[in-house]
């Protein structure tokens, strides 16, 4: 296996055109030492800690997205990177219209070793750091100590970045992202100027099957069922249990375990299709379950029953053990146990 190193790396500057912000081209490639070559590769890959991808589009073909374009001239043509990156910052300078969109450092970068399987060996990864810290530096010599503010890009946060493997060209590549945004202008990098849309893989199927699971039990479930709190808790802790249970997903299995009684089998089956035709995507009733979905939407499925400012409820197991009820003191929540702890 090779070892991951970056093979070639332009760096420019983009501004905010709206601000009349300068647009700067570097001359020629940036030279990286052994050592710093191998500090930014760690920065760069590392960066991406989402299992979610995404893979470049246009409603008019492939060929007329423009990062789709020249990011395939830069994998056919690696000794061309510095021309091709110039070309990716004027059209990443086009886009940075918003009056809120902070101009930054922009590198275009040539990636090998990657060792990713699926044939996952090169990539090209895009940067823009927006936001720079300030950092302290000790010094001392025989006249004593020095303090000295250096300001500095901090290596354990990325503002902008994508990497895009060369897998899939033909269907619009493997891509991952990072964007930390603040406020408006917010969508410019991922929706304006690389123009992605998520790719529907297991993450894909996994995540919107239960953000779909959901939205069902708290929104529409309780239009034509009788079902309080404690129902709903239940259900998205059933729900929760069948994904972290099953490593491949199964939608009869799915309905019957979960679901259970054939009128709300059939009313989920219902906002199912209104879920997939509002969104215009189509889900799957069978796919690998994607371990990082589930992790994700995990701090979503709040089987929690809350009580006034009082008291929560927190529902991991049977709904048997949990009765509710009305006296002459008010409503009340009966709980069975075994232990206390």
């Amino acid at each position: 296996m090779s070892e991951m190193k970056i093979e070639s790396l332009a760096l420019h500057y983009v501004g905010n055109q709206a601000g009349e912000e300068p647009f700067v081209c570097s001359k020629k490639l940036f030279t990286l030492s052994e050592d710093m070559n191998t500090l930014l590769t760690e920065y760069f890959v590392g960066a991406f800690k989402s299992e979610e991808r995404f893979v470049f589009h246009d409603d008019m073909g492939l060929e007329n997205n423009r990062v789709y374009r020249l990011v395939s001239d830069i994998f056919d043509n690696p000794g061309m990177l510095y021309d091709f990156s110039v070309d990716l910052a004027t059209h990443l300078y086009e886009n940075c219209q918003h009056p809120k969109i902070k101009g930054g450092d922009f590198i275009v970068a040539h990636i090998t070793g990657l060792g990713m399987g699926r044939d996952i060996d090169e990539a090209i990864g895009l940067f823009k750091i927006e936001n720079k810290e300030t950092f302290l530096t000790f010094e001392h010599d025989e006249e004593g100590f020095d303090i000295t503010p250096v300001d500095g890009v901090n290596l354990r946060r990325m503002d902008k970045g994508c990497l895009i493997m060369n897998y899939e060209r033909e269907k619009g590549y493997m891509v991952a992202v990072v964007d930390k945004t603040n406020g408006q202008g917010a969508s410019y990098w991922v929706d304006d100027f690389l123009h992605l849309k998520a790719r529907e893989d297991s993450y894909f199927q996994t995540q919107n099957v239960m953000e779909l699971t959901r939205n069902f039990v708290a929104q529409e479930l309780p239009k034509q069922f009788d079902v309080n709190r404690a129902d709903q808790a239940d259900l998205l802790s059933r729900t929760m249990g069948f994904f972290k249970n099953n490593p491949k997903f199964d939608m009869p299995a799915f309905e019957q375990q979960v679901m259970a009684q054939p009128e709300v089998v059939g009313m989920f089956d219902d906002y199912r299709n209104r879920y997939e035709q509002e969104r215009q995507i189509q889900l799957q009733d069978q796919f690998d379950v994607s371990e990082g979905a589930v992790k994700k939407q995990n701090r979503l499925y709040k089987s929690v029953i809350k009580l006034d400012k009082n008291f929560h409820i927190y529902v991991h197991g049977s709904r048997s053990l949990i009765e509710q009820g009305e006296d002459e003191h008010g409503k009340f929540y009966k709980l069975y146990f075994n232990e206390e702890s």
